[in-house]
């Protein structure tokens, strides 16, 4: 007949902390066994329980814990399949007790009741130490696997499971990410028990405390300075919302997804701006003003009780997921073009078969140079493409001479609809032949431009220095400046 395995705290200091129960449970248990030997009442309950078995050589056979807990787990069922036994681990059975939350997982299955006593959880001495209440807003943390964007900086956050030196640098690192470096954090061993230690240390302090052990938690106060915050998403939705609400700013508050289209325009251009100069600052201003602005539409939406930030980023999330099955998935894929593939025939099946143009999906607002050539990678998919390039610059050729042509006709009243139309024509080519060399046209226009805009100005500067205007110069002389401009640009002497 199978035992029963009944799982006790031992509290997280002396024998004070040792609930009556739990004493009485372990007294009369003829075999107990201890998750670990590292704990303040191991010497006085060695001379008290006559029989007790610990774990720690387990320890030191693997390189996971949680290869130490399985096996732990592994030898109790076996221990309890024919007799009774007592487990005990330190705190409380259910705080930071993977051990005990595999043998109340494995229960049903192996036949083995599995009675959990309870006993006094390090939490209570800690907040009893830190003199802090949890409903002020607590997060409980292990160190092992704590992750930086999951931290509610605005509450008491307490880091349980910090061993050694190592663990309490990966905290540190981690810690780093949110908080200045010499924010203040706690260390705390031992709470409640004779051997308590609390330590105030700056952050960057934080593992060079050679006290540290398996009875070492992390205390974070709560962040009073708002600024501290401003990097946290939430801050930035709340500052939006309250522009948006009563008492906020008037012109946001008048402002519709409509009304603020040019804006959006605007912010995704001046970002280019800044990706084409290379300049991280710039770029970080202008990534911000960009998020601006999907913020401000998305609080529009929410005012309006159509949708929320929290659906736009379900939606994307759970679009990305769904076409990266290479990544999320078991499909595998060899290069990017079969990424890329994927990407297009999982599109495909999202949305509904449309009975109209392939051509419908192009937004009818971009910019001409990108609808040009969204047009043409979108005919290049069902076949209607070029297959070699000199076939191209033939076209180019041929759609050159229609347009002098026109040219040659041309009256003095200007450019005619003929001219406008042919000139149309040559523009298209040349995406085309862009398009075969993998070259967007806008993106490659705008960095023409930023030259153009480059180079004029060392003409003006260079008008300046000599005292002259730009009226003064001749072509030529305005002309040799600007190849003085290009030969700066490439590093040569003038």
């Amino acid at each position: 007949m199978a035992g029963k395995i009944t799982v006790v705290g031992l509290g997280a200091g002396d024998m004070d902390q040792l609930t009556l129960g739990v004493y009485k449970q372990l007294k009369q248990a003829k075999e107990v066994f201890m998750r670990t030997q590292d704990h303040p009442l191991t010497a006085e309950l060695m001379q008290e329980v006559p029989s007790l078995t610990f774990f720690d050589e387990i320890y030191e056979k693997h390189d996971q814990f949680d290869q130490v807990y399985q096996e732990i787990t592994e030898i109790l069922f076996a221990e309890a399949a024919e007799k009774d036994i007592v487990y005990a681990v330190p705190g409380h059975p259910f705080v930071a007790e993977k051990t005990v939350q595999l043998l109340v997982a494995g229960q049903k299955e192996r036949g083995i009741e599995v009675s959990v006593a309870g006993g006094q959880s390090f939490l209570d001495a800690t907040f009893n130490s830190l003199q802090i209440d949890p409903i002020e807003g607590l997060q409980f943390v292990d160190a092992g696997d704590m992750r930086a964007d999951d931290l509610k900086l605005t509450q008491h956050v307490l880091i349980c499971q910090v061993y050694d030196q190592m663990t309490a640098s990966n905290v540190k690192l981690t810690l780093m990410e949110k908080l200045p470096d010499d924010y203040e954090v706690y260390i705390v061993t031992a709470a409640g028990s004779s051997q308590e230690q609390i330590t105030a240390v700056p952050l960057f302090e934080l593992d060079r405390d050679v006290s540290i052990n398996n009875l070492t938690s992390v205390y974070v106060p709560p962040i009073q300075d708002e600024q501290l915050l401003y990097q946290q998403f939430d801050t930035f939705r709340d500052v939006i919302r309250t522009l948006r609400g009563p008492g906020g700013c008037p012109w946001d508050q008048k402002q519709t997804n409509e009304s603020l289209k040019p804006y959006l325009i605007e912010e995704c251009y001046e970002l280019l701006e800044a990706i084409d100069e290379d300049d991280p600052d710039h770029m970080v201003e202008e990534l911000g003003d960009v998020l601006l602005q999907v913020l401000l539409h998305a609080q529009i939406g929410e005012d309006d009780g159509y949708f929320s930030i929290d659906d736009v980023i379900q939606h994307v999330t759970e679009k990305m997921i769904r076409r990266h099955p290479h990544v999320f998935g078991d499909t595998n894929v060899s290069e990017a073009a079969d990424v890329v593939a994927n990407w297009e025939k999982i599109k495909q099946q999202e949305k509904p078969e449309r009975t109209g143009s392939i051509l419908q999906s192009i937004p009818a607002t971009l910019p001409a140079l990108t609808k040009a050539y969204k047009l043409q990678k979108k005919a290049a998919k069902v076949g209607f493409d070029w297959t070699d390039v000199q076939d191209i610059w033939n076209k180019y050729e041929e759609e050159k001479q229609e347009f002098l042509v026109e040219v040659a006709e041309k009256t003095d009243e200007g450019a005619t609809k003929q001219m406008k139309d042919e000139f149309g024509d040559l523009l298209f080519v040349l995406v085309n032949i862009g398009r075969f060399y993998h070259l967007e046209p806008e993106t490659a226009l705008a960095s023409a431009n930023t030259k153009f805009i480059r180079r004029f100005q060392h003409i003006e500067q260079k008008a300046k220095d000599m005292g002259r205007s730009l009226d003064d110069l001749t072509l030529k002389e305005m002309d040799d400046l600007w190849n003085d401009a290009k030969r700066i640009e490439r590093g040569e002497h003038t």
